[in-house]
């Protein structure tokens, strides 16, 4: 079964994670350093995703996801992200939980998962 999102372009859902995160007192160069972070990208190559306007599944598949994701645990929704069983699903769910803690106030170097 393929979900809706995954067909949704990144710049499409892009504005809302700002939003979150500015309605919070965060900033939009918190939630690059947080996409950047999570898929290895550099700020000009996600301006480029976002201008292409590619999709979650396309996004994804061109990436190589952080090593250190898998410590990325918690609910989004209320389905617990390390127990989502779609990769892609997976994927995004851990970019929202991100933007989650980011909006919650969470420090950056907890949010990016950097070690001690």
């Amino acid at each position: 079964m393929s979900h809706r999102i995954f067909s949704t372009a990144v710049a499409d859902v892009y504005p809302n994670y700002v939003a979150k995160a500015e309605r919070k007192g965060r900033s939009e160069a918190e939630v690059r350093e947080i996409f950047c972070w999570l898929t290895g990208l550099t700020d000009a190559q996600l301006q480029t995703t976002l201008d292409e306007k590619k999709s979650f599944e396309d996004f994804f598949a061109e990436v190589d996801l952080n090593p250190n994701a898998a410590l990325i645990t918690g609910s989004v929704c209320g389905v617990k992200v390390q127990e989502v069983e779609d990769p892609l699903m997976q994927k995004i769910r851990y970019l929202d939980k991100l933007i989650d803690e980011l909006a919650k106030g969470k420090a950056m170097e907890k949010i990016l998962r950097t070690p001690k």
